[in-house]
């Protein structure tokens, strides 16, 4: 295995590849400091799946937790007025684009003789990880909030994953799953798509999905659904070994879009502080207070000259029945986001010209539950109605 593959972006402690480790002894999060140039001769072009992009990924041999993921679609869509190509991530295995980190993470993992994780998730992520345990043969217990989606829950269980559900914020789901890691008497590993280092580097490979995509270009801008910022800062870290290959002449704008009752990041971004008070929003999936790498965010907008953008809660979910009307693809709330911030900044005047990408992370059927409210809507009026009483609800959870 490679040495010193982890550096703390405090203290500059490094770590080997092949150490078990999910944060610097000095309680910082790790970065992988090996991020060579990529390009086409680069890609195994017989290999059907995102494993085509081994030479950038961090394994030492053929991954043992094997789904064919990747490779998933782009599909041009008018939505809105809007010529719009959406990256439908939630074809991947577990429904959602959070199988992109897990392959990658799970089967370093694999590799290092775990068999016991834990997590802490909005939902996606704990799918995920239980779905790549499983097939592993791993044990897995997944930290969620008491008010994640009951089909969410549904599908760690059915992955034989142990649901533990905690009260309180997002950011305390998160200190419940460290803690339980941190347990001496039973040797669980802290497999979290926000600690550990090597989850950014499985996601980037949509970067390089999307150069294939638009035939060995980048898109013009990007619009990507963001909490804690692995599909963020994946785009970026996969953009940016493209463009220091010279496969690329320019990094794509990239739009981190979040919804207005829970964006620290776009409030550090226009503000400069990301202390907000979060209220309720129907978009679970992105409702994370404390972004862990919230410097590594910032600099991935202002180096792509992107930006931030906070959506109306009142429009989140009437995006989800109007885009499954008009495109055939039923999103999660936490997707629609991303759907009505491209009409915002494109009100605004702030889409480049060229390809828009939009990346479609997770499915609509995880969250019916969250949605059954407007999904039984007769009519506009009731519909609205219908959203406010479903943002109660998770408010009163």
């Amino acid at each position: 295995m490679a040495q010193d593959l982890y550096k703390c972006a405090k203290c500059g402690r490094t770590y080997p590849a092949d150490a078990r480790v999910w944060a610097c002894k000095c309680g910082h999060y790790l970065d992988v400091q090996q991020h060579d140039p990529f390009d086409k001769d680069d890609v195994d072009s017989l290999e059907p799946s995102l494993w085509r992009y081994r030479k950038a990924l961090h394994l030492d041999g053929s991954p043992s937790i094997y789904f064919r993921e990747g490779r998933t679609p782009l599909l041009e869509r008018t939505w809105d007025g809007l010529d719009l190509h959406f990256k439908v991530d939630f074809l991947m295995p577990s429904g959602s684009f959070k199988d992109r980190g897990s392959a990658l993470m799970m089967n370093r993992l694999a590799e290092l003789g775990v068999d016991d994780v834990v997590e802490d998730s909005s939902g996606n992520g704990g799918a995920s990880i239980a779905a790549y345990a499983a097939a592993a043969g791993m044990r897995c217990r997944i930290f969620v909030p008491a008010t994640t989606s009951e089909g969410k829950r549904a599908q760690v269980r059915a992955y034989g994953g142990t649901i533990v559900a905690v009260p309180g914020s997002r950011d305390d789901t998160a200190q419940a799953a460290q803690d339980a890691a941190r347990d001496t008497t039973r040797a669980s590993f802290y497999a979290s798509h926000n600690w550990y280092p090597l989850f950014p580097e499985g996601v980037k490979t949509v970067a390089f999905e999307l150069w294939e995509d638009f035939d060995y270009h980048a898109p013009a801008a990007v619009l990507v659904p963001t909490s804690y910022g692995s599909n963020l800062l994946g785009l970026y870290r996969g953009f940016s070994q493209l463009l220091a290959a010279g496969a690329i002449d320019k990094m794509p704008q990239l739009f981190a879009c979040q919804a207005a009752n829970c964006a620290p990041l776009h409030a550090l971004h226009t503000t400069g502080s990301a202390d907000i008070t979060p209220q309720p929003t129907i978009a679970e999936g992105i409702a994370g207070r404390n972004p862990l790498r919230k410097s590594e965010m910032l600099a991935a907008l202002t180096n792509s000259a992107g930006g931030t953008v906070a959506v109306p809660e009142d429009d989140i979910a009437e995006a989800v029945m109007s885009f499954a009307c008009s495109s055939g693809l039923f999103i999660e709330p936490t997707c629609a986001v991303a759907l009505v911030a491209a009409k915002q900044l494109a009100a605004a005047g702030r889409l480049p010209d060229g390809p828009i990408a939009v990346i479609l992370t997770g499915n609509g059927l995880k969250t019916v539950s969250t949605m059954m409210p407007f999904l039984m809507s007769d009519d506009a009026t009731s519909a609205q109605v219908s959203i406010a009483q479903a943002s109660n609800e998770i408010a009163d959870a």
